[in-house]
């Protein structure tokens, strides 16, 4: 798919300001849009909007497809009647100007669980929340016990859970559903609750003409339900161990290569399987969003596996994957697909094949091209047709950052090309 010429801004709704010590899908959310609106930019990229879990990072989320319960607008639920101005006062300003997610936690998630004796109590939006419910059971049911046998088991991974939860024995889990019943209906509450906000944004954002630009990590976090509901979709042992996991081989930045961890596919049984799994994903963050771009791009080509249990991602290998017929097979169910391929690092002609094959525009990194020691191909004169140009990435600095801490060499190059 090809897109017009159209510039924006890529940035995570947590870093949006706000009065409890995160950024939210509130009022600042809608001030942002008006902003980007006003200066004439189409796109607002995000970073995934999933429940983050080890580390807080949106790359190791407990689920691909729920949303993070600390994006939610506590203004929005005092709109809603489900909190009081004083719930809100009480807590506003105690959080400081920089994130602290386990601080954001204490305070916020308290009020989330009040919010929810209010919904249960005024029996408010009761026939949305029952569609919602049905709407989203695919994955919904599964997620909201997930994270309702967490708490039960002391927030220890799915993998540390007594045997007959952690291998979904069916009567075992029947009986969990009873015990549990009102944390599950929690937990649910609370993604109506974000899906809810979250689409009034996303509409406001298109009547804007603005689009979301939204990411998809390949791989997802072995804590997650996604691994524990589909151990099959992934390289595991009887016990529900990874046999292999995921990272990217030694390089120029890295002598040992990156050991990610994350359990890597078994694309065989996935393939065999009518890549159901990756259209429910897909299906899902195209809901979210307009765009989606999808990270480490490369391993839907070939991905590099590490035994578990290395220490360093040096004794892997390359496997290939079947990108294309997986491509094919998305485009099948879900249309012509709106995606950008993260297409850097170790780049083959496999992979330039597979993102042209399709039409997916791939990425330039404006750091990157202004290295005085040799010539590359991020410098704007070289770009193609079809491709997204960055500043920078989530993963690299912010410009002044980078200028400020880059080289006299490179910042005579800067100057020199500019």
């Amino acid at each position: 798919m090809k897109f017009k010429r159209q510039s924006g801004i890529l940035l995570h709704p947590t870093s949006l300001p706000g009065n409890h010590g995160i950024g939210t899908i509130g009022k600042e959310a809608f001030d942002f849009i008006d902003f980007l609106a006003e200066a004439g930019q189409k796109l607002w990229q995000i970073l995934p909007l999933g429940p983050t879990g080890f580390g807080e990072s949106p790359y190791q989320c407990f689920s691909s497809m729920a949303g993070n319960p600390l994006l939610i607008s506590l203004e929005k639920l005092e709109e809603d009647g489900l909190l009081s101005k004083s719930d809100i006062d009480d807590h506003s300003g105690k959080l400081a100007r920089h994130v602290d997610f386990e601080k954001v936690r204490k305070v916020k998630i308290p009020l989330l669980d009040k919010a929810f004796g209010k919904f249960i109590k005024t029996g408010k939006n009761t026939k949305a929340f029952k569609t919602f419910c049905s709407q989203k059971s695919v994955w919904l049911d599964d997620f909201a016990l997930f994270l309702s046998l967490k708490e039960e088991f002391r927030n220890k991974p799915w993998n540390l859970w007594p045997k007959e939860a952690r291998l979904r024995d069916p009567e075992a889990l029947e009986q969990y559903r009873k015990k549990c019943k009102e944390r599950i209906l929690y937990h649910k509450f609370i993604q109506f609750e974000f899906f809810k906000q979250w689409k009034e944004v996303k509409k406001y954002a298109n009547e804007k003409n603005i689009r979301i630009v939204g990411d998809i990590p390949l791989y997802v976090a072995y804590d997650s339900v996604d691994v524990w509901t589909k151990p099959e979709n992934f390289l595991l042992d009887s016990k529900g161990k990874p046999i292999k996991v995921a990272g990217v081989p030694p390089d120029y930045f890295s002598a040992t290569g990156q050991l990610w961890g994350n359990p890597v596919y078994n694309w065989q049984y996935i393939e065999k399987d009518g890549f159901y799994w990756w259209i429910e994903r897909m299906w899902a963050s195209l809901e979210l969003c307009d765009i989606v771009r999808i990270d480490h791009f490369r391993g839907l080509s070939a991905f590099w596996v590490v035994p578990y249990g290395e220490k360093t991602a040096v004794k892997g290998k390359w496997v290939a994957a079947p990108g294309k017929k997986l491509f094919k097979t998305l485009i099948k169910e879900l249309g012509e697909l709106p995606v950008i391929a993260e297409d850097l690092g170790v780049i083959t002609p496999d992979v330039e094949e597979l993102r042209n094959c399709f039409g997916f525009p791939g990425m330039k990194i404006l750091q990157f091209a202004f290295d005085s020691s040799e010539e590359n191909n991020y410098l704007p004169h070289t770009y193609t047709e079809n491709c997204v140009v960055y500043t920078g990435t989530h993963d690299n600095n912010t410009v002044l950052g980078w200028y400020q801490n880059a080289s006299a060499g490179d910042r005579k190059k800067v100057k020199e090309y500019i």
